[in-house]
């Protein structure tokens, strides 16, 4: 069938396109770059819509990047470029003549709650916003998630089904992605624990990630939230430790909150990403009979090293 995926250039539309390919679908990417097969400005309708009326699925990743300093301006223009992709493919869906079956949206897992205590589930899971001890800014993230899938939620497209998909760190050996970010650092003696490293980190092999949205376009039962994320989240520091493991480093420098401040800056990110623990787990996928080909971090980092390092 023919899967759209506006904003897919970036890594995760990337591992989305070769899985869907490799499965026999047609992907259509929708993309402000130049490798986009049509031209979108992710804000208003045009001929880009022609390729969702009779698209068999749609799965729309569109959104500024998150890795950038979290100023009022870089905020609300994450806010701005999710909500109003949002926006406009919903419009594109309820004018189709014959829409998608089934609309997957991303979102993410840093709409829970920093905690290091119990696991958050679909059902259980404390959506953030307020937490005590934590800087009054990592609520906004938590805010544009929630703006992310209230626009989802008010698209009027009664025949399409619709999925929200709060996915962990997609972990991948392609350059540039998170995976390849924290594997130079590891690499340059810098992967120790961070402020400590007790928060934990959310993550998923890109090989899950994809036939978990495979299960999703396919079965028809499915709607609503999933997280998608390993059943095995850990602290930061255990994730680190297990990449100096499997790629040789024999040190990895700790980092304190303060230097941590100091590195951000400089390299224009933010220390949210690093420092909010996200401890989320995948209910609904369970539940749903998915069977995760890799749900420790010991044996995926294990293979990702290797593919990265075949890659050259």
């Amino acid at each position: 069938m023919r899967v759209v995926i506006p904003g897919g250039s970036g890594q995760v539309g990337r591992i989305l396109e070769r899985a869907l390919t490799a499965a026999g679908h047609d992907v259509v990417i929708l993309s402000r770059e130049a490798r986009g097969l049509l031209a979108w400005d992710g804000r208003t309708l045009g001929p880009w819509a022609s390729v969702i009326d009779g698209a068999g699925a749609m799965i729309n990743l569109a959104g500024r990047s998150v890795n950038c300093r979290y100023t009022r301006a870089n905020l609300e223009a994450m806010l701005a470029s999710r909500v109003d992709s949002t926006r406009v493919v919903g419009e594109a869906v309820a004018r189709a003549t014959r829409p998608p079956r089934v609309w997957l949206q991303m979102s993410t897992a840093t709409i829970y709650a920093h905690s290091f205590g119990p696991a958050h589930d679909e059902s259980a899971g404390v959506i953030g916003g307020g937490e005590p001890g934590v800087p009054a800014y990592w609520s906004r993230s938590v805010e544009i998630a929630k703006a992310w899938e209230r626009e989802q939620g008010n698209a009027k497209t009664p025949s399409t089904r619709k999925v929200v998909l709060r996915s962990a760190m997609v972990m991948s050996p392609d350059r540039a992605g998170i995976f390849d970010v924290l594997l130079g650092l590891t690499r340059r003696g810098l992967g120790g624990p961070a402020a400590g490293g007790r928060q934990y980190v959310s993550w998923i092999h890109e090989r899950d990630f994809a036939r978990a949205v495979e299960l999703l376009l396919e079965r028809e039962d499915l709607s609503g939230a999933f997280n998608l994320a390993s059943p095995n989240p850990l602290p930061q520091r255990e994730l680190m430790s297990e990449l100096r493991r499997a790629s040789g480093a024999r040190v990895g420098l700790p980092a304190t909150a303060w230097m941590l401040e100091i590195g951000a800056l400089f390299l224009r990110t933010d220390t949210e990403l690093l420092l909010k623990s996200r401890r989320v787990v995948p209910g609904r996928l369970l539940a749903s009979g998915f069977a995760f080909q890799f749900p420790e971090w010991r044996a995926a980092v294990d293979d990702l090293v290797r593919r990265w390092r075949s890659s050259g």
